[in-house]
């Protein structure tokens, strides 16, 4: 869309204001709205001023002045707002030298995608996550002095058969493990994902699939068409944008939190890959599942570096929850067809051109600028670098005899240890200026509050195991 579209679009939906968006360092939207009548043409070429030090993991005080820059190509009419609101998607732009902030997660995604051009193995990559997300009737937690809880409330979860609720107890819901794939009444949110669907169609994200997930208490996906980097992480925030609301407005929270609950499976955010040249998918051939050489190399360099990804891919305490074996959590760090306890899988495909790869260890809470922009760093090192994967892994990793269990490498236990591996292993991300040490840096020590926060705070179950020790 062009700016003259933009302010077409203005004047024929009589819009009220315009809403500024970028993304933070942890993954979240952030927005600033001026009137209609501040807007014009010149916002384009002359941005938006705000305070960069407020944000989390940004500039000092000493130097606050950042431009949001508005992508006309990004514009949509929100349709959660009382009044009519034109939101814009924003680069961050340092003003003293006029570039994109090398803190801004977008920024960054940019420089990723000139990298893969000016690198010359190829000048398009792909992206097509699958973020996973739990709908609930309602949430409740504390961590205080006086202690501490978390309380989920949903309807539909397996818990729940035994409660006594206005109407009565209807006794159809998923049972641990078994939201997959059952009609309503079992699945009592198909409404609610099909409004999900019909609003991201109107906001220009292609929609292929909605379903239950796995898991019980309103476990769902809802599966969008792949894009290039930039615009498919766009495009996941704004799903994210609209899941949130969309559940707010049916009285409903949802959340993309890995592991909200104990005993079950946890969400991921599977991410598929491809990279191309001259309209030719570099990823399709005759070797192993149909995939070429520079495919194999690419999930050499994912696996290579899964530990430092991790850092970026799994950015949370909760994160590491979820990987644990048992629970469809892809933790060993092996490459098969079809096998899903593997940590990259091939789909099965009946097109070169949809030749792919998938990262399965990924979660929604990631930021989807910096983890697809990562991926595609470690995938193309992988390429310069001729690192092999190995042999495919064909068995159920979950149960293998113990000395062929030992040879697989597997992700990350914690946080902890991949903000380790991301301080060790790091070089493969800075090329060609995509990260920089300062933003490593930044982020290592933003993630360490996290961290810190979780290792001084008593858990409940830590009252079960030593309360009377």
């Amino acid at each position: 869309m062009s700016v003259a579209n933009v302010m077409k679009l203005v004047a024929e939906n009589d819009i009220k204001f315009v809403d500024f968006r970028f993304t933070d360092t942890r993954g979240k939207e952030q927005h600033v709205t001026v009137p209609v009548s501040h807007f014009d043409e010149d916002k384009f070429t002359e941005g938006h001023a705000f305070d960069g030090s407020s944000i989390a993991g940004w500039k000092g005080i000493q130097a606050s002045d950042m431009q949001l820059m508005p992508d006309a190509n990004t514009a949509f009419i929100d349709p959660f707002f009382d009044e009519p609101t034109l939101v814009l998607t924003c680069d961050v732009v340092d003003p003293t030298d006029g570039k994109g902030y090398d803190r801004d997660p977008r920024s960054l995604a940019k420089r990723a995608e000139a990298y893969l051009k000016s690198s010359g193995l190829g000048d398009t990559a792909y992206f097509g996550p699958e973020p996973e997300f739990f709908i609930f009737d309602s949430v409740q937690w504390d961590a205080t002095m006086g202690g501490s809880f978390v309380k989920i409330n949903s309807e539909e979860a397996a818990w729940s058969s035994g409660e006594k609720f206005e109407g009565g107890n209807t006794g159809h819901r998923p049972g641990v493990k078994g939201g997959y794939f059952p009609v309503p009444p079992v699945d009592s949110l198909h409404d609610i994902r099909s409004a999900m669907v019909l609003t991201l169609e109107e906001l220009g994200v292609p929609v292929e699939v909605h379903h239950h997930e796995v898991a019980t208490a309103g476990q769902c996906e809802i599966g969008t068409k792949f894009a290039t980097l930039t615009q498919r992480a766009d495009w996941t925030q704004i799903l994210k944008y609209v899941v949130h609301n969309t559940a707010h407005a049916y009285g409903k929270t949802a959340t993309f939190m890995p592991k909200p609950m104990f005993g079950d499976n946890g969400s991921g955010m599977h991410v598929h890959q491809s990279v191309w040249k001259d309209g030719k998918n570099l990823f399709a051939g005759n070797g192993y599942a149909g995939l070429s050489d520079f495919a194999l190399y690419y999930i050499g360099g994912i696996i290579k570096h899964a530990r430092a990804l991790n850092a970026i891919t799994n950015p949370g305490t909760n994160s590491y929850k979820r990987l644990v074996p048992h629970y469809e959590a892809p933790v060993k760090l092996a490459y098969s067809a079809k096998n899903r306890s593997a940590a990259i899988r091939i789909p099965f495909v009946h097109s070169d051109k949809a030749r792919r790869v998938e990262a399965r260890f990924p979660d929604p809470i990631a930021n989807p600028y910096l983890a697809f922009s990562a991926l595609l760093m470690a995938g193309l090192d992988g390429v310069q670098n001729k690192i092999h994967p190995g042999e495919p892994a064909t068995k159920d990793l979950y149960h293998l005899p113990p000395e062929e269990d030992a040879l697989i490498p597997t992700v990350c236990s914690s946080l902890e240890q991949a903000l380790e591996y991301l301080d060790k292993d790091r070089e493969f991300l800075t090329r060609g200026g995509v990260f920089t040490d300062d933003w490593i840096d930044s982020y290592i020590a933003l993630k360490m509050e996290e961290v810190t926060k979780l290792r001084q705070t008593p858990h409940p179950v830590e009252f079960g195991l030593y309360y009377s020790c």
